[in-house]
């Protein structure tokens, strides 16, 4: 039987919704409940590229970041997981194939590097070091941080399920949220397929269900999904180091541990929707922009494809913290880099949760920035 109360209810199992469950609970937090409609990081975090970076154009993703990487380092002994969440920092490497696009990647690095991110810009000559097999016709240049790179993000959930159960969370797979209760504009209670829970606190980290799951409580949430497709291929023997992204052709590119790469993009048409198959065009596209600019791909076998939902906002930056609805909170919104930021964010999205000061401030995250027409534009979206 499902808990029928609770201090705080999370609403969704993927990595933001279990690294948050695990903060409240190591911060003091009792009896919190996490409901997930199907299995563990069956969302957007099972079907993420898994990238983790630092070289971002914005101060406060920069610090997320940052933050994030170094737990990310140590996550394995400070969850006490059993296993290796794979953490492979190889690099990220972005490319600049128009000169406006290097131009900010000139102003990115030293605001990375007055961050103490150790990221730095590139000459196409030593691009070609780096990466012997990258086209530089028509490159300028580009970036690289070294201490960038990639982790498994199912183990990372994994890390953090079990840690949180050892935490006393009670987590309720296969469970799903009809309804939330509010009284004077206050939470009240989650209705589930398996029960009623009444509650004074819900975290809404439902990703691209989580305007969904405003609207339950009485919130729009200005909070879109949109389908983000990927591939993989036959693996090969290991030739390629870092990630490389070029935003110029809008997609990221990897060759993982076992020897695939593993490849995406996001299509600007792509209209809002919760559909997550797989389409004709992707595959196609996509190997016509990979084998431009790294030809030693032209001839590899894709193994498969799927797709995921990236949780978009109007200035692809996340919605941290409490709504207009008292006891209602918001951990959504990330436009496709929640996985690499959820460790200290989670961190910051407890200390909320619970009435603390944030040791971050992140009030210029909140839900009514949008009214008030303060958005925060990020120009390193892939």
């Amino acid at each position: 039987m499902i808990n029928n109360t609770a201090n705080v209810v999370i609403i969704g199992g993927g990595i933001n919704g279990l690294a948050t469950a695990y903060n409240l609970a190591k911060m003091g937090e009792s009896d919190i409940v996490l409901v997930e409609r199907e299995y563990i990081a069956s969302g957007a975090t099972g079907r993420c590229g898994a990238g983790i970076r630092q070289q971002w154009g914005t101060e406060k993703n920069c610090i997320l970041s940052r933050e994030s990487v170094r737990m990310f380092e140590n996550l394995e002994e400070t969850l006490d997981y059993d296993h290796d969440i794979e953490f492979k920092q190889k690099g990220y490497l972005f490319l600049a194939y128009d000169e406006g696009l290097f131009e900010q990647f000139k102003k990115n690095v030293k605001l990375q590097n007055d961050l103490n991110i150790p990221s730095r810009l590139l000459t196409p000559g030593e691009i070609k070091d780096i990466a012997p097999h990258v086209n530089i016709n028509g490159l300028y240049g580009g970036t690289i941080c070294e201490e960038d790179g990639h982790a498994n993000p199912f183990h990372v959930s994994e890390a953090y399920r079990k840690a949180a159960e050892r935490l006393g969370v009670k987590i309720y797979t296969y469970t799903e949220v009809w309804d939330i209760e509010t009284e004077r504009g206050e939470v009240t209670g989650v209705i589930t397929d398996k029960g009623k829970i009444s509650t004074k606190k819900v975290l809404n980290t439902a990703g691209g269900h989580a305007k969904e799951v405003g609207r339950m409580a009485g919130i729009e949430l200005p909070i879109y999904p949109e389908r983000h497709e990927a591939m993989v291929s036959e693996p090969l023997d290991p030739f390629q180091g870092p990630m490389i992204v070029s935003l110029y052709h809008d997609f990221y590119m990897q060759q993982v541990p076992h020897g695939s790469f593993l490849m995406g993009h996001g299509d600007p048409e792509e209209p809002e929707s919760l559909n997550i198959n797989s389409s004709v065009k992707f595959p196609i596209k996509l190997s016509k922009k990979i084998a431009s600019v790294f030809p030693p791909l032209k001839d590899i076998k894709i193994i498969r494809q799927w797709a995921g939902l990236y949780d978009m906002s109007p200035d692809a930056q996340p919605i941290l913290g409490e709504t207009s609805v008292k006891g209602f909170y918001t951990s959504a919104g990330y436009s496709g880099h929640g996985f690499m930021i959820a460790p200290y964010t989670s961190k910051l999205v407890a200390q909320l949760i619970l009435e603390q000061e944030p040791e971050l401030d992140i009030s210029m995250l909140n839900y009514d920035r949008f009214e008030r027409g303060e958005l925060i534009l990020e120009p390193s979206v892939v």
